[in-house]
Parts: structure tokens; C-alpha cells; sequence
């Protein structure tokens, strides 16, 4: 039997960016809240000379442990789903801060054709452009509408960066200059302009100078390590929960935190959540935590296994395309590529940070002109110089032995002289890619597991055949003596890496017939419920997720805030 706590004003549960902005807030309004991590607590002590890539990148020291708690997946309905027991195509984060402490902090606003992707594909170039089964739909909210929010969460971070010259329309420039070119990034953006596109340094929550944000927290900048991706900053550099908003949460005193605390169920009576029930991982023992609000600020998978586990919202039906929760599953594009060889030049690729880069965006979004392309969206473009490590980097021409004196000597000669462009690609929900509970499969505690239904489709093929050959021209361009474009995509493939940028199963528009929670992300069917995170995209963009899902979290903290005043929908 649980033991019963006493009742707090709001439960949060997973304490990433999400629920550190929202326990910021809330706590910074007067409100107390219990904020519910799974994970062990984190600080920035415990990353000091610590640049260990065996141990955090090839071991997976900041991860979910796999063998209690995992997903399974299938590339379509016909087959069986098989749990994924070793880390590939994402990796799920765990402990405080989440998946917002080993991040690269690459930080984007998507574009204002994201949020009405619907209604502008329509209106350029007709129905028809949208293949059967494609369940774009527009967001419920527009750009301007969030770009208020954008730039709380760019202030608060710290963000650095050139304007795009294509995105949308900035209230205010960054907060802080844009981090340093280098030379290939140099070489990119002059490439860019040299076939009349329009580059810019990419957005960073690397520090580019020392900053103290508007609730008081110093940083200091970046040192350009190279060690971001899948590491926490041991200066503090990189933007993340612990040393950003988590602090003003626990400085107002209304913050409890309690790590090792794994949510199995919200629990609610009457259309109305009441608390959680959650286990204390270290004891075995089961808690009932009353709130008056609660909300959802774990992982994509979590937020929508644990609204199926709890029977709330109704359950997204693939074969009659009737609920919402798992409904618009989506993930991203990564295999547009092109590496370039250099004979003659030779470049500092050692030295670098998560979001060193360089970008475009003139085939991201609505652009460019899609009339006579089988594909909608796009994706941005980049030169990124994140450090390359010593052990996952070993890039050679093709032909070259795998092993021996020429392999050798080929390792040594392009170590410094390979240049790698990608493309970020967008992602388009379809019917028939969905979350839902595995039949089969359970957890450590007996709970089914979320299971993935999901496959690249035609209309991604395409985007990788011409967004390909869009980096081979632009490697091209900047002198590569040798380019190698990647123009194929074959079946998605979840053994291999491609970015942690899975988004939908809680996803937020106009309409309880086709969304799970309204443009403050609270649930249509419990108002006192909001469930906050990329879970609420209804696609993805040609971007990294974080800057979106940062100005939600702060839009939906507002909406908490006026619920709390006075109970009720907020639409």
C-alpha cells in the first residue's frame, strides 16, 4: 500500500528542461511544487577533468538503464516488436537534467511555416500535395504568438548567434555574441555565398563570454574542449537545468526535489488528476503524492507511456486514425551528408564545441519551391566543429583498406583533412507511425513498455536525395578535392545513431479530435494536467528540438500560473 504525502500545489515529473523551467517559474510566482526525478541528483563537481569519451561516450555513463526499463520497436504493424537492448538510433537520458545536460546545444526556433504547415502547404501548391496517409496539421499556435517565449528561454540560456536571414522575425537579438568561426566554417560560409545562399553562425547555448542572466545566474564561457556531446560542461558553460534554472527553483524555497523516484502512474478521479504514484528506486517503497496540478516534463516516451498507463486522453487507433495519445509519432531525417577530402589544406578539427557551426537554411521549411518535388519541408544545412575525440574518429576516402600499412597511413594522412556537411532533416507524421503499449514486453516493475511503429517513408528518400546532393555541392565549393554525397536512405534502422530527437504522442492543436493538450499544453479532457515537451510537436522540423520545446515550456508555465488563479481551460 503507498503512503500518502502531504498535498503539494504542483507535482512535476522528470526534471529535464521542462521541469526545471517550469519549477522555476511556478516556485518564482509563489507556488510550491515537487519536482520527481527518476534519476541520481547531478552538479557541475561531477564533470570536473572528466573527459573520459570511453566512459561517456561508447559506455553510456548519462543514459537509461536498458536492461531495467527500454522500448520496443517495429517498422510496421505486421511484424514484431523486439525490445532495444543496446544503444543505437537515440539515447534516453537519465538523472537530473536529463537529456539536457549531455546535449550539444545547438538551439533553434522553428520556422513560422512549422507551426502552419498545414495551411501554407495548402495554400501554395493544394491538397494534393499532402500524400494519403501524411497527418501534417497546424500547431494551434503561430509563431509570433510564441516567439515572446523564444526569447525568455534564449535570455535565460544565454543563447549566442548570428539572425537567420530566413527564419523567423527576432523582437530582440541574441543575448550574447556568436561563438568563433574557424577556418572550414569560414570556408562553408563563403562557399554558401559563393552559390547565393545565405549562411549564418549557427545559434549556441555554448557561451560564447561570461554571462549573468535576468534571474541572476553567472556563467562562464566556453573553453572549446570539444567535450559536449554526451558529457556534462565541467565549467558550466553549456546551458543545462542544473546550472541555470534549477538553482532559482531551489533559491525560492518552494522547491522539494526528490531524486531516484520513478512515476508509474498519474492517478485522477473524475476528470480531474489528483497526484501520482511513484517508487523510491533506492527503498522499494511506493508514494502517493497529492497535487492540484500535475505536470508531465518527462522524455517523449515517458509522457505518453505514462498517460496510457494511467487510461488518460483516448488512445490513438491506427487503423481508424480516431485518438491522440501516440498519435503523430515523429522522428528525424539525418541522412543527408556529404564528406570532403583535402590534399592540401589541413584544419584544427581537435578543437571545437557542441554547436561551433556554421548554417543555412534556404532548403529548410517552405524556403524554396516544392512545385515539382515529392517531398514537403526541408532541413537546414551545417558545418558543425565539435571536437573530433580520439577514439570515434577515423575518417578515410572510400576504397581504402580496412586494415593494414595503407589503412594506416591513409588514418593519419585525414585526420585533420576530412570536412563533414549534414543536413538536419525535417520529419512528417504519417497514420500508420505511432506509440503505443507493448503487448508483449514489461518493465522491471511489471508495467508494459512503450513500443515504436515506425519507417522512412518515399517522401523522405527524396529530401535525402536532394538534400545530399546539396552538401556535395557546397563541399565542392569550399575546394574539397574529393566529396563523397549521400544520397540514399534506406529502411530506418534503430541500431544506428542519428540523433535523440524523437517527437508527437502529446500532440497540441485546436481540436480535442486531433490533439492532446491546447497551445498551453494542458490536456483537453484534464484541465489540472499539462504535459510539457517535444511530446506535443505534431511533426518535426529541420532543427534540434530544444529551443522549441524551451519557449513551450515557458508558454505552458504561464498557463499554470493563470490556472492556478482561477481553474479552468486556458482556451
Amino acid at each position: 500500500m503507498a503512503t500518502k504525502l502531504p498535498k503539494t500545489d504542483v507535482v512535476v515529473v522528470g526534471v529535464g528542461w521542462g521541469g526545471g523551467i517550469i519549477a522555476s517559474e511556478l516556485t518564482k510566482a509563489g507556488l510550491n511544487v515537487v519536482g520527481l526525478e527518476r534519476g541520481k541528483e547531478r552538479k557541475t563537481e561531477d564533470y570536473y577533468m572528466v573527459h573520459d569519451e570511453l566512459r561517456y561516450v561508447l559506455r553510456y555513463e548519462m543514459f537509461q538503464d536498458l536492461s531495467r526499463e527500454t522500448i520496443t520497436f517495429r517498422g510496421n504493424e505486421k511484424i514484431r516488436a523486439l525490445p532495444m537492448r543496446s544503444y543505437g538510433s537515440f539515447l534516453l537520458g537519465d538523472g537530473l537534467g536529463g537529456a539536457g545536460v549531455h546535449w550539444n546545444g545547438m538551439t533553434f526556433r522553428f520556422l513560422p511555416y512549422d507551426f502552419q504547415i498545414k495551411t501554407q502547404t495548402i495554400e501554395r501548391y493544394g491538397k494534393k500535395k499532402i500524400p494519403d496517409g501524411m497527418t501534417i496539421q497546424d500547431w494551434g499556435i503561430t509563431y509570433d504568438e510564441l516567439e515572446p517565449y523564444f526569447l525568455k528561454f534564449e535570455k535565460m540560456a544565454g543563447i549566442g548567434g548570428e539572425e537567420n536571414p530566413l527564419g523567423g522575425k527576432r523582437s530582440e537579438k541574441y543575448p550574447t555574441p556568436p561563438m568563433q568561426v574557424s577556418p572550414v566554417m569560414k570556408l562553408f560560409s563563403d562557399a554558401c555565398k559563393g552559390l547565393k545562399y545565405h549562411p549564418y553562425i549557427m545559434p549556441s547555448a555554448n557561451l560564447s563570454e561570461q554571462y549573468t542572466n535576468p534571474d541572476g545566474i553567472a556563467r562562464a564561457a566556453c573553453q572549446y574542449c570539444g567535450f559536449c556531446e554526451r558529457f556534462g560542461c565541467e565549467y558550466g558553460a553549456k546551458a543545462d537545468p542544473v546550472v541555470t534554472v534549477l538553482p532559482v527553483a531551489k533559491n525560492t524555497g518552494k522547491f522539494e526535489l526528490r531524486t531516484h523516484s520513478n512515476v508509474r502512474r498519474i492517478l485522477h478521479k473524475g476528470g480531474k488528476a489528483t497526484g501520482v504514484m511513484y517508487i523510491d528506486t533506492t527503498t522499494g517503497e511506493e508514494y502517493e503524492q497529492p497535487a492540484d496540478i500535475v505536470v508531465m516534463t518527462s522524455y517523449v516516451f515517458n509522457n505518453t507511456r505514462l498517460l496510457l498507463l494511467s487510461n488518460m486522453g483516448k488512445p490513438y487507433d491506427s487503423k481508424t486514425g480516431t485518438g491522440v495519445i501516440g498519435r503523430n509519432y515523429a522522428y528525424q531525417v539525418e541522412a543527408a551528408a556529404g564528406v570532403g577530402f583535402f590534399e592540401k589544406k589541413e584544419f584544427n578539427l581537435f578543437s571545437g564545441a557542441g554547436a561551433m557551426a556554421m548554417t543555412m537554411d534556404d532548403f529548410n521549411g517552405d524556403n524554396f519551391d516544392h512545385k515539382d518535388l515529392n517531398f514537403i519541408h526541408g532541413g537546414s544545412i551545417s558545418y558543425s566543429q565539435g571536437g573530433n575525440r580520439p577514439i570515434q574518429n577515423n575518417t578515410v576516402p572510400p576504397g581504402t583498406p580496412g586494415w593494414g600499412k595503407d589503412f594506416k597511413a591513409a588514418s593519419i594522412k585525414y585526420a585533420n583533412r576530412n570536412v563533414s556537411v549534414w543536413a538536419e532533416g525535417s520529419c512528417m507524421p504519417y497514420r500508420h507511425h505511432f506509440l503505443d503499449l507493448d503487448t508483449t514486453y514489461k518493465d522491471e516493475f511489471g508495467d508494459p513498455l512503450i513500443r515504436i511503429t515506425f519507417d522512412f517513408e518515399e517522401r523522405d528518400r527524396e529530401m535525402v536525395k536532394f538534400m545530399g546532393a546539396k552538401c556535395g555541392e557546397i563541399l565542392k565549393e569550399m575546394g574539397a578535392d574529393k566529396v563523397v554525397a549521400y544520397t540514399e536512405q534506406g529502411p530506418y534502422e534503430i541500431t544506428h545513431y542519428q540523433s535523440t530527437h524523437n517527437t508527437g504522442g502529446v500532440i497540441m492543436g485546436d481540436s480535442p479530435d486531433t490533439s492532446a493538450v491546447n497551445n498551453y499544453l494542458q490536456m483537453w479532457d484534464f484541465d489540472n494536467c499539462f504535459v510539457v515537451g517535444a511530446s506535443a510537436f505534431a511533426h518535426n522540423g529541420g532543427y534540434n528540438p530544444t529551443g522549441t520545446m524551451g519557449a513551450l515550456s515557458y508558454r505552458a508555465a504561464e498557463g499554470i500560473i493563470k490556472y492556478h488563479k482561477k481553474p479552468g481551460s486556458l482556451v
